[in-house]
């Protein structure tokens, strides 16, 4: 049932880099991503890229020939030939779609298949890149460079002071690739993250595109890396030391070293969460320090005096799972525990029976973002408190219904 309840909120980064509403919304032209298959009666049966790109005013930016799929940079170039079983992501305009597939007779997948990963929001998408003055791809053009094939930028238009062109196979007009490049032209590309990010350091391009999802590589960074992350686990294990001076020992050693910069580890750190635990650690700590817990229990239990035993072993759990949602499960085992196995000599039960109850239950914190694994959680997956309800709503009665169930079949 996940899949009705987990929350799925787009991404406001990756939506920002949608093909054909970005290019529909700045330069008015729009294109749109599929997954075709080529079967053998094709016309691009042994035909290459540059001739299929150029009749059908296409863009391929992967392609899977049987040996795993080919995109970025030294995947795809135009002498690339397409053979009968092929497989091609293809970029093309809404209004061309149609006549490519009659033409060419593709067999359309209804979505992206096997390129659903490489070329999904979190790994490719379409940027800008602009012409700086004094790169040295002035006067030439993208076919004189082999853009697609060096650096993996597919492209698909020049805005060049109010005129975009994004002309590809008008035999009139040449293709976009044809036409030389000029100081301050403003392209239009598909590319991978990964190719963008490389880009970022070659003089000749200026890359404008600066919210997408990247991450700076630092391979001769791995020997300390895994020196300070071997030394993190190893104080944890072998040590008396908390874990959170463990691994903070890790993480500076990491930062000191330059494997981590300052910047780069303080944006990482989830603000919402450090606030939350900041806040919900004193309001814990008041309302067990003050009887404000040992309050409520006994007066929630003098309400049910007389209810069978079956009926006072859930309160306790319902009580266990609340009390877990604001004060930590230590604090609540240790206060509800004497309670439970008192109420349960009272009753005649079996006092074991009620204090395992109290420890199981403690651990039911899937309500609401207060645990601290859910608040870990909730930054990175940009989730609300609603998502929580919704989808620890249902878990937080089903853990009950089991653990009452089990524990007293097996107990």
């Amino acid at each position: 049932a996940g899949r009705f309840i987990l929350p799925n909120h787009k991404d406001d980064k990756n939506e920002s880099h949608s093909s054909r509403d970005y290019l529909d919304k700045v330069y008015g032209i729009g294109y749109d991503l599929h997954e075709v298959t080529v079967p053998a009666d094709s016309p691009l049966v042994g035909q290459n890229m540059q001739a299929i790109e150029f009749a059908y005013g296409i863009r391929v930016v992967a392609v899977e020939k049987g040996d795993g799929p080919r995109f970025g940079a030294d995947g795809v170039d135009r002498n690339l030939g397409v053979e009968a079983g092929n497989v091609l992501a293809v970029l093309v305009a809404p209004d061309l779609f149609q006549k490519f597939v009659e033409g060419a007779r593709v067999e359309v997948k209804p979505k992206l298949d096997l390129f659903a990963e490489a070329l999904s929001d979190s790994k490719a998408g379409i940027a800008e890149v602009v012409i700086p003055p004094r790169s040295n791809l002035i006067g030439k053009t993208a076919r004189d460079i082999w853009m697609r094939k060096t650096t993996g930028l597919s492209l698909l238009a020049i805005h060049r002071g109010n005129e975009t062109i994004s002309c590809e196979g008008c035999v009139e007009n040449g293709s976009v690739r044809d036409i030389p490049f000029r100081s301050s032209d403003a392209l239009v590309v598909h590319t991978t993250w990964a190719n963008l990010a490389h880009l970022e350091k070659d003089p000749d391009y200026l890359v404008v595109t600066t919210n997408y999802p990247h991450e700076e590589e630092r391979p001769h960074k791995v020997v300390p890396a895994l020196f300070f992350f071997a030394l993190a686990i190893s104080l944890a294990l072998f040590s008396d030391l908390r874990l959170s001076i463990a691994l903070m020992t890790g993480a500076l050693g990491m930062i000191l070293t330059g494997v981590l910069k300052s910047n780069e580890a303080y944006r990482a750190v989830s603000w919402k969460t450090v606030f939350l635990l900041a806040g919900l650690i004193p309001l814990g700590l008041a309302v067990e320090n003050t009887g404000t817990a040992a309050f409520i229990a006994e007066q929630t239990l003098k309400v049910l005096d007389g209810v069978p035993a079956w009926g006072l072993q859930a309160a306790i759990a319902v009580l266990a799972t609340l009390f877990s949602l604001v004060m930590s499960n230590i604090g609540a085992t240790v206060l509800l525990v004497p309670l439970a196995v008192n109420i349960a000599i009272g009753a005649g039960a079996n006092p074991a029976l009620f204090a395992l109850t109290v420890g199981i239950a403690t651990s039911n914190s899937f309500l609401i973002p207060t645990h601290q694994v859910n608040a870990l959680l909730m930054g990175p997956g940009g989730y609300r408190v609603a998502d929580y309800i919704k989808a620890g709503g249902g878990m937080t009665l089903l853990f009950l219904v089991v653990s009452l169930t089990v524990m007293n079949l097996v107990y």
